[in-house]
């Protein structure tokens, strides 16, 4: 049975990037073996005419941060998208297995260890965060990354 990934991102808000690079990160966390739950196309087919509609998307995304078994999430931006940071925080809280990706150069940290905020980082070890954390597309299937070893292992 394959491991549940939550794909945390802010690019399903873009159509260029909901159709270029959504479905690049989507391919390649598949390839390796996990089951990924993208909020976009699972949680955005509720009408957005009818009354509450923002309030049952985030309810949505919520629930499937709690049922899967892990976050992938995309922190961009300076500062990251704020939906990201909600999830990944949720997903920290219950702790669930955490994945960062930035292949962002610009940095916004009062750390020199960390190129982000440190509480990102909550959610990863002390020592060996880095193969937590992501810098390229092509980075994401290294075997000797943590995300290739956790999706192989019979244990969370």
């Amino acid at each position: 049975m394959s491991k549940i990934i939550y794909l945390a991102s802010p690019y399903g808000f873009s159509s260029q990037q909901k159709q270029q690079l959504l479905p690049e990160f989507v391919q390649v966390l598949e390839s390796i073996g996990a089951e990924v739950w993208e909020p976009f196309e699972r949680n955005n087919q509720i009408d957005k005419a009818q009354p509450g509609w923002a309030y049952q998307i985030g309810q949505a995304d919520v629930r499937d941060v709690k049922e899967s078994d892990a976050i992938f999430a995309i922190v961009n931006g300076t500062p990251p998208d704020e939906g990201v940071m909600v999830e990944l925080g949720i997903a920290i809280a219950l702790n669930k297995k955490t994945f960062l990706f930035r292949d962002d150069f610009r940095r916004c940290t009062d750390s020199e260890d960390y190129a982000l905020n440190l509480m990102l980082f909550t959610g990863l070890p002390e020592h060996g965060w880095e193969d937590y954390y992501f810098t390229s597309l092509n980075e994401i299937a290294d075997p000797d990354k943590a995300l290739v070893r956790w999706l192989n292992s019979a244990v969370d």
